[in-house]
């Protein structure tokens, strides 16, 4: 049975997790791992393209070894390897992995200072104040490794979006194909696109549930079947995912879906209205007594309770009920308001293609720019470029320019932003550029004053455009830095220097709640990939589902500007 790509990475990602913690090559480690990224942004199953014919070691930086081991993941198969390694730890180190903070080296590094090879040993050592022993760990670590195990952090994580995407879109068109199926959707937090979920919920209009059902439990990828009854089922995938199944007729279809998307303040908030009025709202309709008002579409039903209709993704009972019927919910930012991606690497560092692939690659995409934004020196495993080499990358583009028309590849870089808040570049390296794009990528167990004032003192300098992924977090893997959110969004709004929701589906970062804060505080957005391949380019998609979370509208977002706007944009900063 195939396998979807968001599992083939998990489990190049777990092997690459276990020779680092036993110590292997590093290059042999960052292989597995550029092949996990590389496999999740594909747009394409792996299944598909072993079925087309296709070599898996065409793809950039995979050889033969790598392309036959991530075949056998794609057929359903298992690998030998995964087994030897995992034979070769201790079952508990699993589990420390799955701790926010604790990568495979400072859990390889825990087991050899102090033997801890389980949460519960973990525990003890970081109550005694052991844990401080550990070169690199000190008082504020251990307070989160604390609180992290308390708030059941090693617990199995929510299936991040992008991963369930790849897992609910199959399943939902094998059920839409089921003879008598008139309408399908996936509901629940997948449909507000929240940038984790904790299991699948679909909706289904049907005359009839019976064949609905038998084709739903014989789904290829289902492990075992829960419950089932005439119009609803539960099973569980081979993943472990939970997916509920309800079937209801088309009279009730957009009531159902309604209901079963949630989320259950926004329904509460919803019920009230209808209670106010005399009427009864539930999954089945809205009803006055037992006379049915309306439940065919959710349109009719926000229509009765007299509001607009509320996107799914603002559906969390934060103030979008009172907007709604006010005639004031945004016009939230879509994909067709994107003019360009500011964030994307090349071979120049540590990406799959060359600039003149990947502007390709965003022009058939529609875009009318692009900004390269390979590392700086300071990222020296991935080949960062020095004053001397971004020189040329910008020859180059000046140089891809002059031969394109109507697209235009803005040069810029993804610059360190220090510990002290300086840059990794020169101004005089930086004036060059049509944008500068800043990060943290080191230091993160600064204090939270100290760690503030790091971007605080980078945006101070007028060259910086963008703030890259702010908070730091990778989802499931790391926790945000500790910063003063208000005060690092306040701060970019007085000195004018926008900061980026990073569509990777691994940061997501801005979260939406910082997106929203950053509209409220007047601080500038841009969406961008920081795409590696051109594949990521479509990574968009993500990122716009943290803004109109957010409740951010285009005027709100940097690169919904055409190119003449956003230069002028660039030149106010500076």
């Amino acid at each position: 049975m195939p396998v979807a790509n968001a599992e083939i990475a998990e489990q190049l990602d777990k092997i690459a997790d276990l020779l680092d913690i036993e110590g292997a090559n590093p290059f042999r480690v960052r292989a597995y791992r550029r092949a996990a990224r590389l496999v999740e942004g594909l747009p394409r199953a792996v299944a598909d393209m072993l079925a087309s014919g296709e070599d898996l070691d065409d793809l950039p930086g995979i050889g033969r070894d790598l392309a036959d081991k991530i075949g056998v993941i794609a057929k359903g198969g298992h690998l030998p390897l995964l087994d030897q390694l995992a034979s070769e730890v201790t079952p508990g180190i699993t589990e420390l992995l799955r701790l926010p903070g604790l990568g495979p080296k400072r859990v390889h590094l825990l087991q050899e200072t102090l033997g801890i090879d389980s949460i519960a040993k973990l525990e003890a050592a970081a109550k005694t104040g052991r844990l401080r022993e550990v070169p690199g760990i000190g008082p504020g670590t251990e307070a989160r490794v604390l609180r992290a195990i308390a708030a059941g952090a090693a617990a199995t994580p929510r299936t991040k979006l992008a991963a369930a995407e790849q897992i609910a879109l199959p399943l939902l068109a094998h059920i839409a194909g089921t003879p008598g199926v008139a309408l399908a959707e996936v509901a629940g937090s997948f449909r507000r696109r929240r940038e984790t979920v904790g299991d699948l919920d679909i909706v289904v209009a049907a005359a009839s549930g019976q064949e609905v059902m038998r084709r739903f439990t014989g789904y290829e990828n289902v492990a075992e079947v829960v419950e089932q009854g005439p119009t609803r089922a539960t099973v569980r995938l081979r993943n472990g995912l939970q997916v509920d199944l309800r079937v209801v007729a088309e009279a009730s279809y957009g009531a159902a879906l309604m209901y079963f998307t949630g989320s259950k303040a926004h329904n509460i908030a919803l019920r009230q209205l209808a209670v106010e009025r005399g009427w009864k709202l539930n999954e089945y309709g809205l009803f006055q007594g037992e006379k049915l008002l309306a439940g065919r579409t959710e349109a009719e039903l926000y229509r009765r309770l007299g509001l607009a209709t509320v996107p799914p993704e603002l559906r969390e009972d934060q103030g979008e009920v009172d907007a709604a019927r006010r005639g004031r919910l945004p016009h939230l930012v879509t994909l067709g308001d994107i003019r360009g991606d500011l964030h994307v690497h090349t071979t120049g560092s540590d990406g799959t293609a060359s600039v003149a692939e990947m502007a390709a690659a965003a022009r058939a995409r529609g875009y009318a720019y692009m900004a390269i934004t390979d590392h700086s020196p300071r990222m020296a495993m991935v080949h960062g470029l020095d004053p001397r080499r971004l020189g040329r990358q910008i020859d180059e583009i000046e140089r891809l320019n002059a031969k394109l028309s109507g697209f235009t590849v803005l040069a810029s870089i993804e610059v360190d932003i220090l510990e002290d808040g300086s840059l990794d570049l020169p101004d005089e390296a930086l004036r060059r550029l049509d944008l500068v794009v800043g990060a943290v990528h080191s230091r993160f167990n600064l204090p939270q004053a100290k760690q503030t004032e790091r971007l605080l003192r980078a945006m101070d300098n007028r060259l910086l455009s963008i703030v890259a992924h702010p908070t730091g977090r990778m989802i499931n893997e790391r926790p945000a830095y500790d910063i003063d959110v208000e005060r690092v969004l306040r701060g970019a709004a007085e000195r004018g220097c926008a900061l980026e929701v990073n569509a990777q589906p691994d940061r997501l970062d801005l979260a939406d709640t910082h997106c929203r804060l950053a509209k409220e505080l007047g601080a500038k957005v841009a969406i961008s990939t920081d795409a590696h391949a051109p594949a990521q380019l479509d990574f968009m998609r993500f990122g716009l589902d943290q803004a109109r979370r957010g409740w951010l509208e285009p005027a709100d977002v940097l690169n919904t500007r055409d190119l003449a706007g956003l230069r002028a944009a660039l030149r106010r900063r500076r």
